[in-house]
């Protein structure tokens, strides 16, 4: 199956009055997710420039710096560009605050997520609850291997902010998960706990395909309640 294209939102304009910041922060995050796969080519600067609304310079400050953590590789010469980095480098620790602060975490993750559903099921296109229909189908494929799992997983819920037509929606999800990943590492994925979770996912989307919101809300809290229990028998 061809891998999607990454999110459109992704190169959104940049809005924060910390451009550098923001900047690194959107590109960072969407690598760290796999919405940028390991290998793919940036666009060139000056498309990224205009599509992101900020200078060059700031575009070149962002880009050096994911190079020097080893997120990006720049290559030189004919053919050459910015690519994702083929093996990214090893997540960092939690920080002490973050795992202190994990219920909030969680808290503004059913927020985001279960307003999408909503949204959603008001007026997502059939063609893109198809696209995620076929996630589901790739995600029942990847049982045994948890991070080829969670790349799917990703992108079927960024990609059901997306079928909202929110760009706001899409960067907030998109932050949703970049703050769940370490989290989410703590945690033991057999594959029975898995098909679990991806059979929620399809019912998520049947509820979303009916235009059922109240349903695919609930469908969708019970989905990330799962993850809360497990995380409170293991955090502080």
């Amino acid at each position: 199956m061809t891998p999607p294209a990454a999110p459109a939102d992704v190169f959104a304009p940049v809005e924060s009055h910390t451009a550098f910041e923001e900047t690194l922060e959107r590109l960072g995050t969407a690598i760290k997710l796999g919405l940028l796969e390991p290998g793919a080519r940036l666009p060139a600067e000056r498309e990224l420039c205009a599509r992101l609304g900020v200078s060059r310079s700031t575009l070149r400050q962002a880009l050096s710096a994911l190079v020097r953590s080893g997120h990006l590789r720049a290559v030189r010469g004919r053919g050459g560009g910015t690519f994702v980095a083929d093996e990214l480098p090893p997540p960092g620790e939690e920080s002490p605050r973050r795992l202190a602060n994990w219920r909030e975490t969680c808290d503004v993750r059913l927020a985001v997520e279960v307003g999408v559903a909503i949204v959603a099921a008001e007026r997502a296109p059939a063609e893109a609850l198809d696209a995620l229909d076929g996630l589901v189908a790739a995600m029942a494929e990847r049982l045994e291997h948890f991070p080829a799992f969670r790349q799917a997983d990703v992108r079927l819920h960024v990609g059901l902010a997306e079928a909202t037509g929110s760009g706001r929606l899409v960067a907030a999800m998109t932050e949703a998960q970049g703050e769940m990943t370490g989290l989410i590492s703590r945690i033991a994925h057999p594959p029975e706990v898995l098909a679990s979770s991806n059979a929620q996912h399809a019912r998520i989307l049947a509820a979303v395909r009916r235009g059922d919101g109240p349903r695919a809300a609930a469908e969708v809290a019970e989905h990330l309640r799962g993850t809360e229990r497990v995380l409170a028998g293991l955090l502080p």
